[in-house]
Parts: C-alpha cells; sequence; structure tokens
C-alpha cells in the first residue's frame, strides 16, 4: 500500500497510527497540496489528502472512507467495535475529531491572512466550532481512559490526532487550562508508540 499525505495534515496522521497499530505496512510518499507541483490531485480528484493506493492499484481518498477500507483488511487489533451500530458510534467520535479539526484549520488560515484582510466574525465561528467540540469530548471523556466503551479505538485515534494539531499549529489556543480530563488524555495518547513515530514535522 501507499499512502499519500503531508506530515502535518492531522488526517493522514490518523490514517498513518491506524495503518501503524493495525501492523500494516505501507509506503508513505509526503506530498502537500498546498505545495507546487504537487501530484495529490493525480490521486484525488478535490485535491485533499490523505489518498490510499492499494497493492492492486485502487484508489481510495478521504480519512474515513480509507479508515473503512484499513478495517477491512483485518490484521492485528479491530479499530473499529463488530456491533454495526457501536462502530457507528466510534465513527461518530471520528466525525467529531475530523469538524474540530476542520474548524481549526479553517481558523488557521483566516488568521494567516493578513491582518486588513482576516475576518474577525470568521475566526470566532471556528472558534466557537473547536470549543463546542471539545466540550462535547470532555463531557463524554469524563475520568475514563478512552472514549467508547473502555477500548482503545479509531475515536481515540482521530481524537488524540486532533488535539495534537491544535498544539502544533494553535498554540495560543490554551485548551488544555479549560478542558483538563482532555489534556490528560492527550498526554497519555502522545505517548503511545504509534502517536511517537508520528510527531508533525513542520
Amino acid at each position: 500500500m501507499k499512502l499519500i499525505g503531508s506530515l502535518t495534515s492531522p488526517y493522514v496522521r490518523k490514517i498513518r497510527i491506524l495503518l501503524l497499530e493495525k501492523k500494516l505496512d505501507f509506503d508513505f510518499v509526503n506530498d502537500s497540496p498546498w505545495e507546487a507541483g504537487t501530484h495529490v490531485p493525480d490521486f484525488n480528484p478535490l485535491g485533499k489528502v490523505p489518498a490510499l493506493v492499494t497493492d492492486t492499484g485502487e484508489i481510495f481518498f478521504d480519512s474515513p472512507v480509507i479508515a473503512d477500507y484499513v478495517e477491512t483488511l483485518g490484521s492485528h487489533t479491530p479499530q473499529l467495535p463488530a456491533d454495526a451500530l457501536e462502530a457507528v458510534r466510534v465513527r461518530q467520535f471520528e466525525a467529531l475529531a475530523d469538524g474540530i479539526a476542520d474548524a481549526g484549520v479553517a481558523w488557521l488560515l483566516e488568521s494567516r491572512r493578513a491582518a486588513d484582510k482576516q475576518d474577525a466574525g470568521t475566526i470566532e465561528r471556528q472558534r466557537n466550532k473547536v470549543q463546542r467540540g471539545l466540550a462535547l469530548l470532555e463531557k463524554h471523556l469524563g475520568s475514563t481512559e478512552w472514549l467508547y466503551a473502555g477500548q482503545f479505538s479509531r475515536a481515540d485515534i482521530a481524537t488524540g490526532c486532533c488535539l495534537l494539531w491544535l498544539d502544533f499549529r494553535l498554540p495560543g489556543f490554551a485548551w488544555r487550562s479549560a478542558y483538563p480530563a482532555l489534556s490528560v488524555y492527550a498526554e497519555r495518547l502522545e505517548k503511545r508508540p504509534s502517536f511517537v513515530a508520528t510527531v508533525p514535522v513542520a
């Protein structure tokens, strides 16, 4: 398998961690869609990462779709429950984490515009989305070790990637003090070997 993506993308990191957790071999191609000469549109017409090329040459894109494909490969340690409804619940946490990251990316991009061109309303809307999402995750996590049913899953992979991306790209956003349970949870996740192996590089 070949995974195409950027080393700084939380969505790409999610798939890298999933593949590592499942002990599946893959080649990583570092290709940012923001760079001139990118080949990402050759794999995803939307020009977004990640994209995965299977051993048979089939291409999957969008991180939840890729994650679903990876789950069909079986191998080591399922990251979704076998029960269909429980799997949907795990995917909902994944969607929430991805949505927080989406809002964070929009916030970051707007804040990188020239000061006189920034839209304060856009930044505020995206920040509010991030805060509401984190508040819900904090509530669900409580004092438990993992987000769903006491087991490490895709919910935790996606959430860990989202939280650590906030540290990486929005360091001025003091989410850890506002959401202490998530902060402890993130500290635990970032020590996991699959997370250590995928720390983003600017």
